[in-house]
């Protein structure tokens, strides 16, 4: 009996690894298309429209200060503050403001150096998630007035849909893209010096040294981005 038990867990085994690499031979295969660009723009633009001025502008924290999502996110909201003087700045993102060092009050001293004048920024500190950012965000904002979010690319449909959902009658979305370096980055692997023999040339490939590697990290924030928007759209969130 335990013999046809462990033939029947080696099998069930084997065809568990067979779909575990047919599926990461495919997200590789993918990786080579421009498939996940697409689908990363997607996410950051289909709900991204800007049609009148805002009244407010929301940064929508992510990591913690300095990171890459928050530097890029108060990068935009300074282009925003700039471009729309009249709009007060709100920075969603929990943290003790008591605290010198908090995450929201470090993004505030990023914005106040960036030239975003302290009078404009006011904080919605508590709220977790999105769905709680935007609720809490109903007592600091006028509903009926336009609000412009920033957040990263993957994170600005779930966040439109969220704040329309608790009530927000004009939503605005700004995604904080990064943009690609001008500069020509291939070079002649053999004018650097270095082993020759049994090593590709990869100097002139800015697909694998690059496309590749971003297009495999745009699959897995897609994913999470799609599961997260199924999450809210069961929960009624969105």
């Amino acid at each position: 009996m335990a013999k046809i038990k462990n033939i029947y867990f080696l099998r069930i085994l084997r065809n568990l690894l067979v779909l575990i690499g047919i599926f990461f031979s495919l997200c590789l295969l993918l990786a080579f298309t421009t498939l996940p660009f697409w689908g990363f723009h997607w996410l950051g633009t289909s709900k991204s429209e800007l049609k009148e001025e805002p009244k407010t502008i929301v940064l929508l924290g992510g990591g913690g200060m300095p990171s890459e999502s928050n530097l890029m996110r108060s990068w935009y909201v300074e282009k925003a503050a700039k471009s729309f003087p009249k709009a007060g700045i709100v920075i969603a993102m929990p943290g003790d403001l008591a605290d010198s060092l908090s995450t929201p009050v470090l993004m505030q001293k990023e914005l106040e150096l960036r030239g975003v004048k302290n009078i404009r920024i006011s904080f919605e500190d508590k709220g977790t998630n999105t769905r709680a950012q935007a609720m809490n965000c109903q007592r600091i904002i006028k509903m009926q007035n336009p609000v412009l979010l920033v957040s990263s690319p993957e994170h600005m449909r779930r966040a439109v849909l969220c704040f329309r959902k608790a009530g927000f009658e004009k939503v605005n979305a700004l995604p904080a893209f990064e943009n690609a370096t001008e500069a020509d980055l291939s070079f002649k692997d053999d004018e650097l010096g270095g082993n020759k023999l049994f090593v590709p040339d990869v100097g002139q490939s800015i697909s694998v040294r690059y496309q590749l590697w971003n297009h495999l990290k745009y699959e897995i924030l897609i994913a999470r981005e799609f599961a997260a928007l199924t999450y809210y759209k069961l929960r009624g969130w969105i």
